[in-house]
């Protein structure tokens, strides 16, 4: 997923140049978003988050942080909501270690349902009827384990068809496009304004086998769509509020043209903001679930409405 998607993200070096050097982490006590305030912080320098409950882990270079760091990310707490954000943070300074290398060795398989997910150097006994895939983590979001992935997982294993064209938006590190075709998904198409996450997701991509059936961009969500672009019948939107309602138009758009879409990213709170919205474009929400204070809504376009719905 992009930038300002659901935080499954793991610290690499900045450079790419494999060196070591010396990070910052910013832990916040929030019930934030980690992605949603990554997309109002918009500090080109924040190389990374982790979200564990009420716990936020946000890490800086650090040689690209100083007190102007810490006044925007005080004020993009207050602009999200965060009463009293200078109680909230806490720095510390990390020595130098590879901490890649570190995430890496606590990051498990995941099974959802019948998906199993697993790093490379970790085996898992399949069962009749699974399917697998291998990520092994790197500067993407999208390993899995974030409820709001767990959540399109889960509903994907009972709605995908043998004739679906699937789009994911922001797809990040690709994984639930990648799901949708192991799930029998006649093709996919992967977005995402970021370019690193697009790499990433192409690496993964040939892991797994998908180079094929597969296609991903870089692509702004928000963009318009040219007359000959992708026709999906199904559209993932595992974003954040903020990039939800931006893209609404966009993304409507295919609902309008009938395709059924898929929206998670949001918190329980969140929900009636989006639904009307998008309702205010002609498309309603037809099925909800929720993981964890997390939400994924099912919505097609007026027309849709007697259509063939995921349950």
């Amino acid at each position: 997923m992009t930038s300002t998607s659901k935080t499954d993200h793991v610290l690499t070096d900045h450079a790419g140049s494999g060196q070591m050097q010396d990070w910052v982490q910013v832990d916040v006590r929030t019930s934030i978003d980690a992605g949603e305030l990554l997309g109002v912080l918009n500090d080109p320098a924040v190389t990374g988050a982790w979200q564990e409950g009420e716990q936020m882990h946000l890490y800086w270079p650090g040689h690209c942080c100083g007190p102007d760091t810490w006044q925007g990310l005080k004020q993009a707490l207050v602009q999200l909501g965060q009463v009293d954000p200078e109680q909230a943070i806490t720095i510390n300074r990390l020595p130098n270690e590879d901490w890649n290398a570190q995430w890496s060795r606590l990051v498990e398989p995941i099974r959802i349902g019948r998906v199993i997910i697993r790093p490379s150097w970790k085996d898992v006994p399949l069962q009749t009827g699974d399917i697998e895939l291998v990520i092994d983590p790197k500067q993407a979001f999208g390993t899995g384990h974030h409820a709001t992935t767990h959540l399109l997982i889960e509903w994907l294993q009972h709605c995908v068809t043998p004739t679906d064209r699937v789009l994911d938006v922001g797809t990040g590190s690709g994984v639930l496009a990648m799901v949708a075709l192991r799930l029998g998904a006649e093709t996919a198409v992967g977005e995402d304004v970021d370019p690193v996450a697009i790499d990433c997701a192409r690496d993964y991509a040939q892991t797994n086998g998908f180079d094929g059936q597969l296609t991903l961009v870089v692509r702004d969500a928000q963009a318009a769509r040219a007359q000959d672009w992708f026709n999906p019948t199904l559209v993932l939107a595992n974003l954040d509020r903020q990039t939800l309602l931006l893209a609404a138009d966009s993304v409507c758009a295919y609902a309008s043209g009938g395709a059924r879409l898929l929206l998670s990213g949001l918190l329980v709170d969140q929900r009636a903001e989006i639904e009307a919205a998008y309702a205010a474009r002609g498309v309603y929400v037809k099925a909800v679930r929720e993981r964890e204070g997390w939400l994924a809504l099912e919505a097609t376009g007026m027309e849709s409405c007697e259509g063939g719905l995921c349950s």
